[in-house]
């Protein structure tokens, strides 16, 4: 792994937003109109419920700025990939010595770079439409985002690993990967108000434990070690299968020549 080689990835993949400024629609768009959504929700069932209603109401604001966090890491890697099949560079980049180490770290330092575009947008308007501040967990903040990172990350390792895995057709999972997990996630809601089976299920999923340690933390302005620890243990368990999946899936990908598929179509 080189710093250099890393670098001119990065490079490459940021001059495509400077000489396409529309791709920037891309990234404040949706999240925009996602925050409009469940903001304008807010608001109308706290006019309409009043004190009959759980003020953890206003948590669904701050839970669609996380959720996009985990969202824009995902899409970093995945339409990383997905980029170079559009342009036709797919063999160019993995015939040069670039190495696999390089070529995550590079989609990692994207993945990171959209999430802190929209996420900050978010939370700023958040604050300003909304009065709601995320920013009031302090420092207490980074470690779960961070953690919405790593998951982030190795859910875009494993959607780049499938649409190798299975060609263009499977194209679709760069988008669709992280909305397979939504509904056991416990996003928009808390674990306790899922059925006793799913919540089994969202116990294996770091980001469970990071939304219910965002609302504990706003509503007590205490971290939750608890929920911190085992996002983080999951996560470490999670990058590294998918890691494995990735360097696997690549390297049966070159000695079969796979990658033609997508020069192909």
């Amino acid at each position: 792994m080189t710093f250099s080689t890393i670098q001119a990835l990065v490079l490459r993949n940021l001059y495509l937003y400077t000489r396409t400024p529309v791709r920037l629609v891309e990234l404040v768009f949706w999240p925009l109109v996602d925050l409009l959504v469940w903001g304008y929700l807010t608001v109308f069932l706290q006019k309409h419920t009043g004190d009959s209603f759980p003020y953890q109401i206003t948590f669904l604001i701050g839970a669609v700025i996380l959720w996009d966090i985990l969202f824009r890491a995902q899409q970093g890697v995945a339409l990383y990939f997905l980029e170079d099949v559009w342009s036709r560079n797919l063999l160019n980049v993995f015939s040069a010595p670039v190495t696999n180490a390089d070529y995550l770290v590079s989609t990692y330092v994207i993945g990171f770079l959209r999430a802190a575009v929209t996420s900050l947008l978010l939370a700023v308007l958040a604050i300003v439409l909304y009065s709601f501040n995320l920013f009031e967990l302090n420092w207490s903040l980074l470690p779960f985002v961070f953690n919405l990172l790593v998951f982030g990350w190795s859910l875009g390792m494993i959607s780049t690993a499938l649409i190798v895995r299975w060609g263009p057709a499977a194209e679709t999972l760069a988008w669709a990967v992280p909305f397979f997990i939504q509904p056991f996630a416990a996003v928009y809601y808390p674990v306790a108000s899922l059925p006793p089976a799913i919540q089994w299920i969202s116990q294996w999923i770091p980001c469970s434990h990071i939304f219910e340690g965002m609302r504990d933390g706003l509503k007590d302005g205490v971290v939750s070690w608890n929920d911190l620890a085992m996002a983080t243990g999951l996560n470490a368990v999670y990058l590294a299968l998918a890691g494995w999946l990735f360097v696997r899936v690549m390297r049966t990908a070159r000695e079969k020549g796979l990658l033609t598929k997508f020069v192909a179509q």
